[in-house]
């Protein structure tokens, strides 16, 4: 069993759609398995904001990311859209005391993020609502989300109170914006881990490829425009990445953001996307080695079963244990994990078992 894992075993209790779900074991690299709509996304969700240890910033971009709105009047009596916080709260309604709990066994450990009503009105999130607050503790420290944010100003700066945040990138469905690709290009660029990058993009291109870089204006600067180029051999210029397809530029996101992951979490949202049935072995072997190199620990999602079989035969093969593959089951309101071994892996992976 790996050791040294940030998240050995994860608990969360009301949080979003998750009311409680224990899962025993975690790997370097777990895959979770599942139906649609059974809570894989709401688990990548809960690990992201346990790494941000409760930041301000970090529960705003998920609610924006899920669209989390709700209409209000503000002090001038127009109508307006504010992030509604009510919904990271299991049953969207918490009620005075209700708090969200994430985080492995050991209890010092566990982030909680505590709904209050009432006692500190002078806290309010938002101008006009004066009784809502937000509470965050993590090992024994506590801090509240500063108070009266403006609508469209409302980026609050880290506390002095606030515990350090872990490194955790985040990868969702889709495929890397130009925004995305500035930021992780940046953090690799003329590093060793180009070359990582570089044998990520043989796994579709093959021996052509020559090199790769990342050109044009900076992409965070208006009018800023950056796209990835690739050299292949026997062509006398540079083509652009997407012209390979969606598998090249989704392996060389998972490779820039495995890179800018050091001692953290990397979380990727349907990891089949993009990703051809014949390279899912190679693609998982790639992130096992390169998670244990970089020690990353890396949560996806799948409801994929070629995603799930490529997996389960890295894992199989790969030298250490640090592959596990949970299926996530509804039984009516309850959501349940199951763990599979690694004999169980091999097994599914040999002849074919359907685990999803």
């Amino acid at each position: 069993m790996p050791t040294g894992l940030f998240l050995p075993q994860l608990s969360i209790r009301r949080f979003r759609g998750i009311a409680d779900l224990s899962i025993p074991r975690l790997g370097r690299v777990t895959l979770l398995a599942g139906k649609n709509s059974v809570g894989k996304t709401t688990v990548l969700d809960a690990v992201r904001v346990y790494a941000a240890r409760g930041r301000h910033a970090v529960l705003q971009q998920l609610l924006r990311d899920r669209k989390e709105f709700k209409e209000h009047t503000d002090d001038d009596g127009d109508r307006i859209s504010v992030l509604d916080w009510m919904s990271l709260f299991h049953g969207r309604s918490p009620r005075v005391s209700t708090k969200i709990v994430v985080g492995p066994d050991n209890v010092e450990d566990r982030l909680e993020l505590h709904w209050m009503m009432g006692s500190q009105p002078f806290l309010s999130i938002f101008e006009g609502i004066d009784d809502e607050i937000i509470e965050v503790v993590f090992r024994n420290r506590t801090h509240r989300l500063q108070s009266r944010y403006r609508y469209r100003n409302d980026r609050q700066a880290p506390r002095e109170d606030e515990p350090t945040a872990m490194a955790c990138e985040s990868l969702g469905p889709g495929m890397l914006s130009a925004l995305q690709v500035s930021r992780l290009w940046d953090g690799v660029a003329l590093t060793d881990d180009e070359v990582g990058i570089r044998n990520a993009l043989d796994l579709v291109v093959g021996s052509d490829l020559i090199g790769v870089a990342v050109v044009g204006v900076d992409s965070r600067r208006p009018g800023g425009s950056r796209r990835v180029i690739v050299r292949l051999k026997n062509h006398d210029r540079p083509i652009s990445l997407e012209s390979l397809g969606d598998g090249a530029v989704r392996l060389f996101g998972v490779a820039l953001a495995l890179a800018n992951s050091r001692g953290g979490f990397l979380l990727i949202d349907e990891a089949e996307n993009g990703i051809h049935h014949t390279v899912q072995r190679d693609l998982w072997t790639m992130i096992l080695r390169t998670a244990h190199a970089n020690d990353v620990q890396v949560l996806a999602t799948t409801h994929s079963w070629d995603c799930v079989r490529g997996f389960a035969e890295a894992a199989a093969d790969y030298e250490r244990e640090d592959g596990v593959l949970v299926r996530l089951d509804r039984d009516g309101k309850e959501l349940r994990a199951v763990v599979y071994s690694k004999e169980a892996l091999e097994t599914a992976a040999e002849q074919g078992i359907e685990v999803r």
